[in-house]
């Protein structure tokens, strides 16, 4: 069992997501950076949906109330376990009554704390996922507060530990976001689609798990349209009449009426998530077979994380 100490209200449970559902109305959810959960779980030798913390508000602090195997992985940010500095993307092992403390970071925004088993919360719709807007799973469906306790699963034996060379969403310097073309695409003219591709765009304070909000040149399609409510996924890039996009995140609305001028790739869905307010990036377009190409080659990459880390693990036995 863990105790949080200190947290944020936006601080929360969460999982790979809640699929299946849009139809009623339910969202995703699930973590925004889906590549730093699944680097954690599998440095952990856990399944790949298994629950974890997810920290965007700072510092934040737990107590260990028994022995417990974890990783933190995400932003770069300062660990300490007790008196011990910890590596972030390190593997570790904590005693009854010690704590962890993850302070604000230099880089990326969310951090993601592991544990060998995953949390012990009840299963919503299939995930464990909190879905703050709704009140939906997690703990009662809200984020994270001083006082509350968790249970973690029991895992097998795993006795791996130290740090890992992973694949990261975490960006220094100004990030390129790949995206493709959305149907509304053809709705702007040659030249507002040159403003989007060659524009910088900032991160906003708007900015949540809903949506990524953007400021930047004003963007609109050749003529105004009203259009009906229609589905939307993470990574659509929607034009509001204002025409600052906004980028739909984990916790999106699942229909949308303003018009779709791109998707982002869902590779760089986690790499837009870990961008901090006042950052900025550019869209560049790429092709579907370059998006397939992308979410393959991470796919590689995690496949050999988890080979060696399985490695590692039958030389200690």
């Amino acid at each position: 069992m863990i105790e949080i100490l200190t947290t944020g209200a936006l601080n929360s449970v969460q999982d790979t997501g809640r699929f299946g559902y849009l139809n009623l109305g339910v969202a995703q959810s699930g973590a925004m950076d889906a590549t730093a959960l699944a680097v954690g779980n599998l440095v952990l030798g856990n399944d790949p949906a298994c629950a974890a913390l997810e920290v965007a508000m700072y510092p934040f602090k737990l107590r260990f109330t028994k022995e417990q195997t974890f990783a933190v992985v995400g932003a770069h940010c300062q660990i300490t376990l007790g008196e011990r500095v910890v590596p972030p993307q390190w593997v570790c092992h904590a005693k009854a009554g010690d704590t962890l403390v993850l302070q604000p970071p230099s880089v990326g925004v969310r951090s993601y704390v592991c544990f060998a088993g995953g949390l012990d919360v009840q299963l919503v719709m299939g995930s464990r996922s909190t879905d703050l807007k709704s009140a939906l799973g997690g703990l009662e469906g809200r984020g994270l507060r001083r006082g509350d306790t968790i249970d973690v699963y029991q895992s097998a034996a795993f006795e791996f530990s130290g740090g890992v060379c992973a694949p990261t969403s975490v960006v220094t310097g100004e990030a390129e976001i790949r995206v493709t073309a959305a149907s509304e695409y053809s709705e702007f003219s040659d030249e507002e689609l040159r403003r989007f591709f060659t524009s910088k765009w900032t991160v906003t304070q708007e900015s949540n798990r809903m949506g990524i909000r953007l400021a930047g040149p004003t963007i609109a399609p050749r003529q105004k349209m009203e259009m009906l409510s229609h589905g939307i996924l993470p990574g659509t890039v929607q034009v509001p009449p204002a025409g600052q996009p906004i980028v739909q995140m984990a916790d999106a609305n699942t229909c949308g009426g303003y018009p779709k001028i791109a998707n982002v790739i869902d590779v760089d869905i986690a790499r837009l998530a870990q961008l901090a307010v006042g950052s900025t990036f550019r869209f560049v377009e790429v092709t579907h077979d370059q998006a397939l190409q992308a979410q393959i080659q991470l796919d590689d990459e995690l496949y050999r994380l988890r080979r060696v880390v399985g490695t590692a693990y039958k030389k200690l036995v």
